[in-house]
């Protein structure tokens, strides 16, 4: 792969013992090393909350990242590691936001990454709604691994119309969560709903931390700008809480097109 700048990974389970990725510091430890000798400079670390984990509450979550910042500084690791949450969408969501219980993304009440139940898609317009309403923008959460959207598509198009930006799974576009998944990810990006590529990661052996070979399937499929907008540019953003340009990328594929557009504003 041809040099690129580092990559920003906005939703990986790295913290140790606090939800169902890590399991121990020792796996935190790898894991951060395989992200490292990856290309990855930072990542938000992003436990479940809200749903089975209402217990990791925004300073639970806050704590335990200083924690393991420290860890990985002391073991040589050149890793930046910033707190987040992967939010379960639920009626006190809002509320907990505001008073920041839940977690933003880097903890700059900027973006929320918003999980679905994965084996069901409800409306999710009076949630990015009630998202504007405190400033905040919904990056929604591995979208072609819901089972409703992956049954009826259509549904992606007019959320990124309103706003809502869209991260896709590095493993889903190598094939990891099987075929359908992987058919949806290439579609979404090649009609240009897809604003981040991330791992969420849960291990060092499955599931893993890893960026470059997705990075690679973008440039394949799209171009290498486009790469190095969603595993650089766009979720860099997001860690230092600036914006991302919202609405969809103009429609185009490498071997077809042979280009990339600049992102149109939705509207």
């Amino acid at each position: 792969m041809e040099h690129v700048e580092p990559f920003v990974d906005i939703h990986c389970h790295l913290i140790p013992d606090i939800d169902d990725g890590a399991r121990s510091w020792e796996e935190s430890l790898a894991m951060a090393r395989m992200a490292a000798a990856d290309g990855t400079g930072t990542i938000v670390v992003t436990p479940h909350q809200l749903g089975a984990y209402g217990h990791n509450t925004g300073d639970v979550v806050r704590a335990r990242t200083r924690q393991l910042q420290q860890f990985l500084d002391d073991h040589d690791v050149p890793l930046r590691v910033l707190p987040g949450g992967d939010v379960r969408i639920e009626a006190e969501m809002i509320a907990k936001l505001r008073t920041g219980e839940v977690m933003s993304l880097a903890d700059r009440r900027k973006h929320v990454l918003l999980e679905l139940p994965h084996e069901m898609y409800f409306p999710l317009e009076p949630v990015l709604d009630d998202l504007a309403s405190l400033g905040m923008v919904g990056i929604l959460s591995h979208p072609e691994r819901n089972q409703g959207i992956l049954e009826s598509r259509e549904i992606l198009g007019p959320l990124v119309d309103r706003g809502c930006l869209m991260q896709i799974t590095a493993g889903s576009l190598m094939g990891t969560f099987g075929p359908h998944c992987q058919q949806l990810s290439e579609w979404m990006l090649e009609q240009g709903l897809t604003h981040f590529v991330a791992t969420d990661a849960h291990s060092s052996k499955s599931r893993r931390p890893l960026m470059g070979r997705a990075f690679e399937r973008v440039a394949e499929l799209v171009d290498w700008s486009a790469a190095v907008q969603f595993c650089c540019h766009n979720p860099a953003a997001v860690a230092a809480g600036r914006d991302v340009a919202a609405g969809r990328a103009t429609p185009k594929t490498k071997s077809r097109w042979g280009g990339w557009r600049a992102w149109r504003q939705a509207g």
